[in-house]
């Protein structure tokens, strides 16, 4: 199988926007996890939307004692600003079989036009499961209302986990603790 490297949104030109911390957020996942806690909704499987959505996601299923977990492998975003004509599913699928009748928290970063949340809830749901969603931020513009979400705001967003473009070969160095086999 051939790696596909992901490309990398490079924000760091626009004047105007919102930057979230590594500190950040762990006070945002805290926070969105109280939400879900206080409401009457009680997951049984938390599905991120990869990638995005995997970081947050692995963070309230801890936050939230929730261990049963999936992904959702959706493409959307191309670069700052800019998406393919509409949200693609991307192998490897979610299954599907095992979520009739189950409450699945779908966990994404961002509702920006909501257009992949509404994809994934709407599969989710077609499928029998009953889907609620959270991210840590909300866009005014979402076509889909997130039932929980930690901000709103109107901004691009620079999350840590893609601040940085990913490494490369050439950009390790330095000696390793790990054992290395010739």
């Amino acid at each position: 199988m051939r790696m596909t490297i992901a490309h990398h949104a490079d924000a760091s030109t626009l004047a105007d926007k919102e930057v979230l911390t590594w500190e950040g957020f762990g006070t945002a996942v805290r926070e969105l996890a109280q939400l879900v806690a206080d409401s009457s909704f009680r997951p049984e499987i938390l599905v991120a939307v990869a990638r995005g959505g995997l970081i947050p996601g692995g963070g309230l299923s801890y936050a939230l004692g929730v261990k049963l977990t999936d992904a959702i492998n959706v493409e959307f975003y191309t670069d700052v600003e800019e998406t393919l004509p509409d949200p693609v599913l991307l192998a490897p699928h979610l299954d599907t079989d095992s979520i009739r009748g189950r409450r699945i928290l779908v966990v994404d970063d961002v509702a920006d036009s909501g257009r992949t949340l509404a994809l994934v809830l709407d599969l989710l749901q077609q499928h029998g499961a009953e889907a609620r969603s959270a991210v840590i931020y909300g866009k005014p513009r979402s076509i889909v209302a997130p039932d929980y979400v930690w901000r709103q705001t109107d901004r691009w967003i620079v999350f840590p986990w893609s601040a940085q473009p990913p490494v490369s070969g050439s950009q390790v160095t330095g000696d390793s603790d790990v054992d290395r086999q010739p």
